[in-house]
């Protein structure tokens, strides 16, 4: 009997080592918030993204029909097509989501402590989750006099994942998805089926999404879809739609027996996933609480876990009128009349801080919740007040979380901690996926190493960094410090040393900071960063037969 059929009934407290996955990196690009760490920050100070519309990101007769805000990337043009090896002829064709969509994936598998360039040759597969293709409704009215043999590949949208893993050399699967608003939590539903069933030793998943045109936004306001406040106002009576976003996310996944056995870092644990295809109500557009349900219950029951043991869902939570109702009802009929009164489940939505990323909104909220469980604390979902007319939250005994709290339940209840994340397609594909912190008790996990102490006294310990270039390498060393600054003091000068040197790919500009605490490393990074001299702090330039030292 597998460990999640025997898991001892509510808890679900075993993982079954070839079934579950194990999330080992995370990457995200969003206003505000360009990566997990600043993302976290954003969410746990319950703090938006939403502003105007940049200046100039937008002409014609359509942008001045269109709402004034959303959450928007700064140059989402800007891309450093040498880096992925896009000769200067090409690199104009290709898609700007296609060129987000290649550094995501290289961040995500760094920070799963996977150097890039050792996946060529290997079984990763690459899902990623897109809609819009206004990169080639930009084009299109030129290509007659403009377009050359790198336009096609350049903008097809359905290359996206291709053009990731031909750039890594990678032989597993490479799938783009496209099913509305749930394209990317579905292109992780399906990453997980092509690792159960042993088509891949690693996955990795995006979901990308900008809105270069005006017309995608008119669209979506015509619909009735977008918010004319400018805000979204998920489950509150003021309800009125959602602001468009912009940006993206990756996530690396292993089966869990693989991750122990290399050693990766496990950040969660995705325990099972569903979807179902709604029908559709009164429209074809028009979502059911049934088939929404059926999607949990289906979810659940892969992961065997019982719905009383879930503490908290990400809501698909578009803040509509018409889809936060029902949504609702789903919860409370899967999830909600299963647990006791006094202990209703908590939701929220990234849509409230981030806005509403269409085909790369369900990796956003699965980041988000990835994020929540590893800190172990639950963000406030914005813009509730008072719960919309339609949404009796105590009568499906549900709550909305409104301030940065403790995560319920967990080890303290005799189990895991455990979350859901809902992604709705606009027309009619649901998906729900069913995740749980790591317990390295319920599986033969590695011994885990005591915390290092808040600042030890170290050897002389060197932080590595390379670059393509100059400028790629004291941004490399801005990051870092940024970073490093950021993370818990038990995180070690030690630990990041060794992450560089065996984690990072090496480059023709390099960099060795050599120190013996941690503030004199991030001191000697941030000087690497601004340009300046800083002792122990070494730059060279590798060269055919050697480093030169400059």
């Amino acid at each position: 009997m597998r460990a999640a059929e025997n898991s001892g009934g509510a808890a679900g407290h075993l993982a079954d080592p070839d079934t579950t996955m194990a999330v080992i990196g995370v990457s995200c690009r969003f206003p505000g918030a360009e990566d997990p760490d600043r993302l976290w920050r954003l969410l746990a100070a319950g703090e938006s993204s939403v502003a105007e519309v940049p200046p100039g990101r937008w002409s014609g007769p359509a942008a001045g029909q269109t709402p004034r805000r959303g959450a928007f990337l700064e140059r989402p043009e800007e891309f450093d097509a040498a880096f992925f090896g896009i000769s200067p002829r090409e690199a104009p064709y290709v898609d700007p989501q296609q060129r987000l969509a290649l550094e995501l994936g290289w961040e995500a598998l760094e920070h799963a402590r996977i150097v890039p360039d050792r996946a060529r040759g290997t079984r990763l597969g690459t899902f990623v989750g897109v809609t819009g293709d206004d990169y080639a409704q930009l084009l299109s009215p030129h290509a007659h006099t403009l377009a050359t043999q790198h336009a096609m590949p350049g903008v097809q949208r359905g290359i996206i994942a291709n053009r990731l893993a031909a750039f890594l050399g990678a032989r597993g699967p490479s799938i783009t998805v496209d099913s509305g608003q749930s394209s990317s939590l579905v292109a992780l539903h399906l990453a997980c089926g092509s690792l159960r069933g042993d088509e891949s030793d690693a996955a990795l998943v995006c979901g990308v999404n900008l809105h270069l045109l005006p017309q995608s936004v008119l669209l979506a306001a015509r619909l009735g879809g977008l918010s004319p406040r400018g805000r979204c106002f998920t489950f509150d009576e003021r309800a009125d739609g959602y602001v468009p976003g912009e940006g993206g996310g990756a996530v690396v996944l292993k089966r869990l027996r693989t991750a122990l056995a290399d050693g990766d870092r496990i950040l969660c644990l995705v325990r099972g996933s569903a979807t179902t295809n709604d029908p559709g109500g009164e429209t074809l557009t028009a979502p059911t609480a049934a088939a929404q349900a059926e999607a949990l219950v289906r979810a659940y029951r892969q992961a065997g876990i019982a719905p009383e043991a879930v503490d908290y869902v990400e809501l698909h939570g578009t803040g509509t009128p018409t889809g936060d109702p029902v949504e609702a009802a789903a919860l409370g009929e899967a999830i909600g009349r299963h647990r006791p009164a006094d202990r209703p489940l908590a939701v929220g939505s990234v849509k409230t801080n981030i806005g509403h990323l269409s085909g790369a909104a369900g990796v956003a909220g699965f980041i988000k919740t990835v994020l929540a469980l590893s800190h172990r604390q639950l963000p406030p979902s914005l813009n509730f007040d008072n719960p919309h007319p339609r949404i009796p939250l105590d009568a499906l005994n549900l709550r909305v979380q409104q301030e940065l709290g403790p995560w319920p339940g967990g080890p303290a209840a005799g189990r895991p901690r455990v979350a859901g994340v809902s992604s709705f397609g606009m027309g009619g594909t649901n998906c729900h996926v069913v995740l749980s912190d790591w317990c390295p008790e319920s599986a033969p996990a590695r011994p885990r190493p005591e915390p290092a102490p808040a600042d030890p006294a170290l050897p002389a310990a060197p932080w590595l960094l390379s670059g393509r270039g100059e400028a790629a390498l004291r941004e490399a060393a801005s990051r870092l410090a940024n970073s490093a600054a950021a993370r818990d003091p038990e995180v070690s000068a030690g630990d990041v040393a060794w992450s560089l040197a065996s984690s990072r790919s090496a480059f023709e500009h390099r960099a060795a900071i050599v120190a013996t605490s941690r503030d004199e490393l991030l001191a000697g990074a941030q000087a690497l960063a601004e340009g300046t001299a800083a002792p122990g702090v070494l730059t060279g330039t590798a060269r055919p037969g050697g480093v030169g030292v400059v």
